[in-house]
């Protein structure tokens, strides 16, 4: 189990799935991803490529504990859960014996923040419990942008849309759990908010600052470290291609050099570095 400290802040990856998926495919994950130019950029293995030049995948939540608060970033695909892919259709993985052994129990959530509103990042946001879709974290605050909520109750967005309001966003606004925010919000001391627009309208990523360390949680802004590399590589899953490639091109310029640390709401193995310059390339080191 991975753990980073930045300052006052310990944040955990709590892992739900890997995968090794083929770049280079229309209507893919990333369709410029080439698997040879994948096996081309050495710095990809063995963490965040396999020799062949498929991608590795993660799905995973991040929990981050500070003082006086845990929160829970994104929550994965979630068990038994219909869905159209059949990467996330009626998972039945040990994500919660995965966040157990973190040492922070369900009940001591304070707060859960969604990214944005897809199958892979508000799945544990809710369990079954009988026939019922209960709060997989009782006690939490759950926090949603306002305007991506707009967008996903409107049914706009991908196909699993209205599933996944129903058995994992619904069960929280009955419960009366959810909190609306704005891009920019402040959410815990440290926990900062930052738009990142393109993979959905509404999109936000995460800045951790304490003690004059500084961590930074992507969501889906980038969905692969060769985009640091190539930024200008878009997903068939962003909704606006081009709004994702300057938020890209904006955050690698933005972050290069930097002490950040990069931690990647997708990325595989060791899922965190920092932007670094090569002439005139950027990698995950």
């Amino acid at each position: 189990m991975q753990t980073w400290t930045v300052g006052d802040l310990r944040i955990t990856k709590v892992l739900e799935l890997e995968e090794a998926v083929e770049g280079g495919i229309a209507g893919g994950i990333l369709p410029d991803a080439r698997p040879d130019l994948i096996r081309g950029m050495a710095w990809l293995h063995p963490d965040f490529a396999t020799a062949e030049g498929r991608l590795k995948i993660s799905v995973h939540a991040l929990l981050v504990r500070g003082p006086g608060f845990n929160l829970v970033v994104d929550t994965c695909a979630g068990n038994g859960k219909e869905r159209a892919s059949p990467l996330f259709n009626m998972l039945q993985t040990a994500f919660l014996d995965e966040f157990a052994a973190t040492g922070c129990a369900r009940e001591d959530v304070d707060l859960v923040l969604c990214t944005h509103l897809h199958v892979d990042h508000v799945g544990w946001n809710t369990m079954r419990v009988g026939e019922r879709w209960v709060p997989t974290f009782p006690n939490a605050r759950y926090l949603i942008g306002a305007a991506e909520y707009e967008r996903s109750a409107g049914g706009q967005g991908r196909p699993d849309t209205a599933r996944l309001m129903a058995d994992s966003v619904q069960p929280l606004l009955d419960a009366g759990l959810v909190d609306f925010v704005e891009t920019d919000a402040v959410i815990a001391p440290g926990v900062s908010l930052f738009p990142a627009p393109g993979h959905t309208a509404g999109q936000v990523g995460v800045l951790l600052e304490s003690q004059g360390a500084r961590a930074v949680i992507t969501g889906d802004l980038m969905h692969h470290p060769c985009q640091v590399a190539h930024p200008e590589w878009s997903s068939d899953f962003d909704a606006d291609k081009e709004r994702s490639r300057l938020t890209r091109i904006d955050f690698v310029r933005h972050f290069a050099g930097d002490a950040t640390l990069v931690i990647g709401t997708h990325f595989a193995g060791r899922t965190a570095g920092h932007i670094v310059q090569v002439g005139e390339a950027h990698r995950l080191d």
